[in-house]
């Protein structure tokens, strides 16, 4: 069960990691905005002093969105972050900070994503698992550029840290019941218990329900785009005395999917069954019913953080922790997109099945002193994945056109695509550090730091295309094993101008680890791909801290990209003949050459009067890949085409922006509170290729979605302090309508995805 999902803006609500957060929406207090404490290096520190770009989203924030998992944040609420279903699949989540992050297929065992999502210091290694639950956040910090240094692998692009709400050792109950259009509904209990002997407890529970946005008319059958979530999460924490501490906690979900319906909105050239009209708008009622069941995940837990202080400014910190999930993926939501036969079969029907469980230890040492601020730490991380799939038409067309009906096949007799298994290994240490010198008043801070990671990846691809891999006459599993080392650096130079201004400038690297592509025949290993960036910033406050803004610039180099190409099959038998030229395999190759990434972020907080509070975000987002040749044979003779292929960044908009207007005021025995956001992106590309020769690559449209959120709070239920609080919601509150991912084929025509419709339902909080 996770709560992920940074947002667009620092708001004033959220407040350091160690302190008791409210679960109610209470009006604000008469005064500047409030100290925002973070951690991104790894110590609670005021977010204006860090020298880091970021984003922070409190629970308030994730409320007023109605944000129920990660999903839900693929409307842009924070401008340089994509969350994106991979394809069709809520199962599993595309994740992207400033257009790095995922470029290829990174739902494979021996792949990874170029942003880490942790959650309480443990790292989260596949992006199945990330659409599950939000329980008890209290915030979330999106940490933009590389972070190589203090988060280490796969952290090119970024990192999202999750921080959960701690117990307290105070009694609070907080209940929450909802429901919505489309069936919704949602059920939270967050339950704080007294403290005993030194032992505090804190229990979460979550329910959260929808059915699909596009019904399937076939009876029986799942919808496409709904969602059913659930979760649990107990911790404990055992203070016995001041400077020690043992925090463990468990947390197991279930997160129940359906896919993304696929529409066609311009034919191609070959002719489309009758009963399967093209759809330019967005549909409620898919045109033909398919068998569709539910992708299930299932995730599971436990983290034991220890800590001690050793001296005076002078910690311990050891983080344990153990992770496993198991993801079936179901997806038959590309029917519409399905080619047209007479009597043929169609409907495509995916299925895949994706298991991992983790084990990582990392120890750190955090010192402070009058001049130098210091963390220094070591980690190892070791996975183990294993996926599998298999597809097969599942309708046939009558002689016309005009119906279809189900194919009697059986799953357990149709064979495996693909098959492959893999162990993951990752050593690191680091060590960083921050300076003041006794100069210009203490004003001059100067960072510097390192990490050094080995990663050791070894496995096998036993099934590609349906069959054992035969490469150069040999029929036998393909095996993986490789190694890669890298050092991380960062150097930092920051200026205190005035008590309210904090300028920056930080050059900092990160990569994406190496690994193989399970998609292909030859499993050969392909090198991490790296980021290194400079960036300026500055972190001001005003109008007697009334007013925050926060700026950075940054520009960088993109080097050994790693890149996914279409080969031939080629199998050939002991003779050298070749044995099939009909299929294709995905081949991954490291890219020669640099790209370049650029870009401009700028983030407004206003509190105008008491009650009032504005909020709004900017990002300028521009990735450059260089043109590349495809160097895998294509065609039965193995031909290298030599012309240059265009890349494209996927999952960034060259521009997006995001705002909000928060209003509360304190009534006779209530505090009303309303919330309007709007969050605009101008579209991108979601491959990263050209669909032909000739034909350009189409970009997804445009959108502006606008969420609200209205109601009243605090209103006394007894003497003993018990509150309620009802409000409404909505999201996409004008039902705007776009197809944000778009795809083009020759053959079947233009089709994608379009954004979700409008979705409204009522709340209610009782907190004690």
């Amino acid at each position: 069960m996770l709560a992920m999902a940074p947002a667009a803006f620092a708001k004033d609500s959220a407040v350091s990691p160690s302190e008791p957060v409210d679960d109610g929406q209470t009006a604000r207090t008469n005064g500047p905005l409030d100290e925002i404490i973070v951690t991104a290096q790894k110590r609670p520190e005021n977010l204006q002093k860090t020298p880091i770009a970021m984003s922070v989203l409190s629970a308030d924030d994730l409320k007023n969105r109605h944000v129920q998992s990660l999903v839900d944040l693929q409307d842009g609420a924070i401008p340089s972050l994509r969350v994106a279903p991979f394809y069709s699949r809520n199962s599993a989540l595309v994740m992207n900070i400033r257009g790095i992050g995922v470029l290829a297929d990174s739902n494979q065992p021996a792949r990874d994503q170029g942003v880490g999502v942790y959650i309480d210091g443990v790292y989260l290694g596949r992006a199945q698992g990330l659409g599950t639950a939000l329980y008890d956040i209290e915030s979330i910090e999106v940490l933009k550029g590389p972070q190589g240094t203090l988060f280490g692998r796969n952290t090119e692009g970024g990192a999202v840290s999750i921080v959960t709400r701690k117990p307290t050792g105070q009694f609070h109950l907080t209940t929450t019941a909802g429901i919505g259009n489309f069936g919704s509904y949602k059920g939270e209990a967050h339950l704080d218990l007294p403290e005993w002997h030194d032992f505090r407890v804190k229990l979460d529970g979550v329910i959260t329900s929808r059915g699909g946005l596009v019904d399937n008319p076939l009876s029986g059958q799942s919808d496409f785009n709904a969602y059913d979530k659930r979760g649990a999460h107990a911790e404990v924490l055992w203070k016995p005395s001041d400077g020690v501490s043992a925090d463990y906690s468990f947390d197991t979900a279930r997160d129940a999917s359906t896919p993304l319906y696929l529409q066609v909105v311009t034919a191609g050239t070959l002719t489309r069954a009758p009963a399967s009209p093209l759809l330019p708008d967005r549909a409620r009622t898919a045109s033909i019913g398919v068998p569709q069941q539910d992708s299930v995940g299932t995730t599971h837990g436990h983290r034991l953080t220890l800590g001690l202080d050793l001296a005076p400014g002078l910690q311990f910190k050891s983080i344990t922790a153990y992770r496993a999930l198991d993801q079936s993926q179901y997806d038959n939501g590309s029917t519409d997109g399905s080619t047209y036969k007479p009597g043929g079969a169609f409907s495509r029907y995916s299925l895949a099945m994706f298991t991992q469980n983790q084990f990582s230890e990392e120890v750190q040492l955090i010192g402070d002193t009058d001049r130098l601020k210091y963390v220094a730490g070591a980690i190892v991380y070791r996975e183990h994945t294993e996926d599998n799939a298999q597809a097969y038409n599942s309708m046939a067309w009558n002689a016309t056109g005009t119906a279809a009906t189900i194919l009697p096949i059986d799953p357990a007799t149709v064979s495996y695509d693909r098959a492959s298994r893999i162990t993951t290994r990752s050593i690191g240490a680091f060590a960083q550090g921050t300076w003041t010198p006794a100069v210009l008043d203490d004003r001059v801070h100067l960072t510097g730091g390192a990490r050094y990671t080995r990663d050791m990846k070894k496995g096998e691809l036993f099934i590609v295309n349906g069959k054992t891999p035969s490469v150069g006459g040999v029929v036998a599993p393909r095996g993986l094993d490789a190694a890669w080392s890298r050092v991380d650096p960062l150097v930092t130079l920051a200026f205190d101008a005035t008590p309210d201004v904090h300028l920056y400038g930080k050059w900092s690297e990160g990569y994406k680890a190496g690994g193989a592509n399970s998609r292909s025949l030859r499993y050969a290993p392909f090198d991490p791909e790296t980021l290194s960036v400079f960036e300026i910033g500055a972190k001001t406050e005003f109008l007697d801290r009334r007013a925050r803004l926060n700026v950075s610039a940054y520009a960088g180099a993109y080097k050994s990209i790693q890149i996914d190409f279409q080969a031939n099959y080629l199998q050939q038998d002991a003779a050298g003949r070749i044995l099939e030229t009909t299929r294709t395999t995905i081949e991954t190759t490291n890219a020669p050459g640099t790209g370049r990434v650029k870009g401009v972020e700028a983030e407004l907080t206003l509190a105008p009067f008491t009650g009032m509070t504005l909020t709004a975000s900017y990002a300028y987002n521009d990735v450059s890949i260089p043109a590349t040749v495809n160097p895998f044979p294509q065609g039965a003779s193995g031909v290298i085409v030599t012309t240059p292929i265009r890349i494209y960044p996927v999952y960034t908009p060259t521009h997006a922006a995001s705002g909000a207007i928060d209003y509360e005021r304190p009534m006779a025995g209530y505090n009303l509170f309303a919330h309007l956001d709007g969050n605009y992106d101008s579209g991108f590309y979601s491959n990263y290729n050209d669909p032909a020769p000739g034909i350009s690559q189409p970009r997804g449209e445009p959108g502006f979605i606008v969420n609200g959120r209205i109601g009243i709070a605090d209103i006394a239920l007894d003497n003993g302090g018990s509150r309620l609080s009802v409000s409404a919601w909505a999201r996409n509150l004008f039902a705007e309508q776009h197809m944000f991912f778009r795809s083009f084929n020759t053959l079947t025509g233009l089709s994608g995805f379009f954004n979700e419709a409008r979705t409204y339902g009522l709340e209610a909080t009782v907190r004690m």
